[in-house]
């Protein structure tokens, strides 16, 4: 789905990325790789097959848009190295024409040089034109720019008749701050409180729409 945002032309896409046509370039947050490993190395019994479908899910969407670039807005991996690095190596490798970014969040704690042998360059923030891009929201703004960040896991609820409800991800942009869906297979929703003058879309299998329209 298309929609403009502070003056930027945007494709929201179903696999819960953002595609900057003009910049040749994929936005995506809270991808948590490895986090599956990391619950089943805790004991929690979350089927092994799963760990594969954050990977299978990026490597899809980068076949299908050719990104020159791919910024990811913080929690790129849930926590230590584990066989998700070399997961992901394998990705970097495989579309070495594409730029790799990561704006670090709060789950990114592993060392630089890991980073670095993945490819990646790593910031504390970005900004392309007016877009201020972050891991969290940020409460103090700048000047003539838009907040664009990660780390909430936005999800909308929607309810029907006879207390029929369904929770769902969501792309939230509000008047000075927006948020993208967590990318990642297992990583919950939170619920967003929705503010005037904002738009809410909400991500239910392959069909993106606006809650304003139901």
């Amino acid at each position: 789905m298309k929609t403009n945002l502070a003056g930027n032309d945007l494709l929201l896409l179903t696999e819960k990325a953002v595609w900057l046509e003009y910049e040749k370039t994929l936005l995506i947050a809270d991808v948590h790789l490895g986090k599956i490993e990391h619950f089943r190395k805790a004991g929690i019994g979350i089927p092994y097959l799963a760990t594969s479908v954050t990977q299978d899910r990026l490597e899809s969407l980068l076949k299908k848009m050719k990104p020159e670039h791919v910024i990811f807005l913080g929690d790129l991996f849930h926590s230590k190295m584990n066989h998700s690095f070399d997961q992901f190596k394998y990705l970097t490798d495989t579309y070495d024409k594409t730029e790799f970014h990561l704006v670090m969040g709060n789950h990114d704690i592993m060392p630089t040089n890991s980073y670095q042998e993945l490819n990646i360059k790593t910031y504390s923030e970005l900004i392309i034109g007016n877009l201020w891009l972050t891991h969290e929201p940020q409460d103090e703004l700048k000047e003539g720019l838009y907040n664009l960040a990660g780390h909430i896991h936005p999800g909308v609820k929607l309810k029907g008749k006879a207390r029929q409800s369904m929770t769902l991800p969501c792309f939230y942009f509000g008047p000075q701050r927006g948020l993208l869906p967590a990318f990642g297979y297992f990583t919950g929703k939170s619920l967003i409180k929705i503010e005037k003058n904002s738009d809410t879309f909400a991500i239910a299998e392959d069909i993106i729409f606006n809650i304003k329209n139901i």
